[in-house]
């Protein structure tokens, strides 16, 4: 009887376990189904079930069909992630490539210097006494390559252009440059006060006409000494006319007195090393690209406000930056525009006052309305000149207008709107908002604009300096 009974519970055992992976094979439900079935009714009858169907083909062949099944999910997903990973090394050191070419524009430059064609202040430095090195690449575009640098005991940044910038199309992207022409002007023979006349030539064409433009090409020859023996030579000549096409060199030469941009430290053909700014980003914090494809937007703005000085240190950080653009409009040598406000221009030392991080989109507006003034245009959208200089398309005659539609203090409102505003005393926070869009609703062209900028500059510097006045921050 005990025996007749035990039969009757191995085949019970067995039938279940048939059908069991039979179930399994046919569904495709997952084996783990089995334990569960095994928590059930305990270890040992689960046991007992595996040992006992071992013998028949139905369950071998549903647990080898298991394991076929998690050996080829392990191996898929391992190419997957080794395919993943290799693709992403692939772009980043493309892109690396692509946008971070030191080596070649150190190659130039020496080349160049070597042979005698140029000279400069840094260039001994650079390519004999080896004491100026590229460490850190910052570039974003290849033609404007950007380097943490190190000259002896100084921290600076260098830049070095890898194409031909003299002569602008707005149209079309800028060609490559070209070895022959580098470094052309002036020509052997040149005397100096031929070479100060074209200075003169070129400053009358990007500023317009200024009655002291002659101070500043006296202190262009001055920089353009970079031996400092009193004279300018040949080669000198020919880097500090290269670099004199570059809006940004310009600029540092006409503020170098001014607070808020960065010195002049040396140059070398048009390689040029300026004053390292110790923080790079206005607000927010830096993240690798792979983690900023997958924040959201509005997440990305907040997490900028998150990680931002203290109020009283921003409100410094923004009077700074009024104080830069009453430095540019309309200042001794003309009115320069800013075509490029972005806050990955902007930096701060480390006692919270502003430092331009990049002028090479801060351009005269002499120059900017020779440059766009016959630029074919179907809409307003073909009036602008880098990301932020916008004029009015002419419908009747398919040209761009030269007015300008926003001053540079507008912009500047725009972008310190949040920045401001977030963390703001109480006391404050409603004078300063309706000062604030009041500068943002400025136009070039309304009535006594140039009154009314001063007037909105100054109040809100007012504004801003009487609260933090007392503060250690200030």
């Amino acid at each position: 009887m005990e025996r007749r009974n035990g039969m009757r519970k191995n085949d019970e055992y067995r039938n279940t376990s048939q059908t069991i992976c039979l179930i399994l094979s046919r569904s495709g439900i997952n084996i783990s189904i089995l334990w569960n079935y095994c928590d059930h009714r305990g270890t040992k009858i689960f046991l007992n079930i595996i040992n006992m169907t071992l013998p028949f083909p139905l369950v071998s062949l549903c647990l080898k069909v298991r394991f076929s099944y998690m050996r080829m999910k392990y191996l898929f997903f391992s190419w997957l992630g080794v395919f993943i990973g290799s693709w992403i090394i692939y772009v980043q050191y493309s892109s690396y490539t692509e946008l971070c070419r030191g080596h070649d524009c150190k190659k130039i430059i020496c080349d160049k210097y070597k042979s005698g064609v140029i000279d400069g202040s840094a260039c001994s430095s650079l390519c004999t006494r080896q004491t100026l090195y590229f460490r850190k690449c910052l570039s974003t575009q290849p033609n404007n390559q950007m380097y943490l640098g190190e000259w002896g005991n100084l921290q600076g940044v260098i830049k070095c252009q890898m194409e031909e910038i003299a002569h602008i199309d707005l149209r079309t992207e800028l060609e490559p440059r070209k070895e022959a022409i580098l470094f052309d002007k002036p020509t052997r023979g040149t005397t100096v006060q031929k070479f100060k006349e074209m200075v003169y030539g070129l400053f009358k064409a990007k500023l317009g006409e200024q009655g002291n433009l002659p101070e500043l090409v006296n202190l262009i020859l001055t920089v353009a000494d970079g031996n400092k023996d009193g004279r300018v030579s040949l080669p000198e000549a020919k880097s500090a006319w290269a670099l004199l096409q570059l809006n940004e060199f310009l600029l540092m030469v006409i503020l170098q007195d001014k607070e808020h941009t960065p010195k002049l430290l040396g140059f070398c053909g048009d390689l040029y090393v300026m004053e390292k700014v110790e923080y790079t980003s206005l607000f927010g914090i830096s993240l690798p690209w792979i983690f900023e494809l997958f924040i959201p937007f509005g997440f990305r703005r907040s997490m900028d406000q998150w990680f931002t000085p203290s109020w009283p240190r921003k409100a410094k950080i923004a009077i700074g930056l009024l104080e830069f653009v009453e430095d540019i409009f309309h200042g001794p040598y003309g009115n320069f525009l800013m075509c490029d406000m972005s806050a990955k221009n902007l930096g701060y030392n480390d006692k919270y006052d502003l430092k331009m991080l990049d002028m090479r989109k801060i351009v005269p507006e002499m120059n900017l309305k020779e440059l766009i003034k016959d630029r074919h245009c179907e809409s307003d959208l073909d009036c602008v000149y880098g990301s932020d200089c916008r004029t009015v398309c002419d419908q009747s005659k398919m040209k761009c207008t030269t007015e300008i539609i926003q001053p540079n203090l507008a912009k500047v409102c725009h972008l310190l709107k949040d920045y401001l505003l977030l963390g703001a005393p109480l006391e404050i926070h409603e004078e300063l908002e309706k000062q604030l869009y009041s500068c943002i609703a400025l136009k070039v062209s309304a009535n006594q604009m140039e009154m009314e900028h001063s007037l909105i500059l100054n109040n809100l510097k007012t504004l801003l300096w009487k609260k933090i006045s007392h503060t250690d921050d200030s």
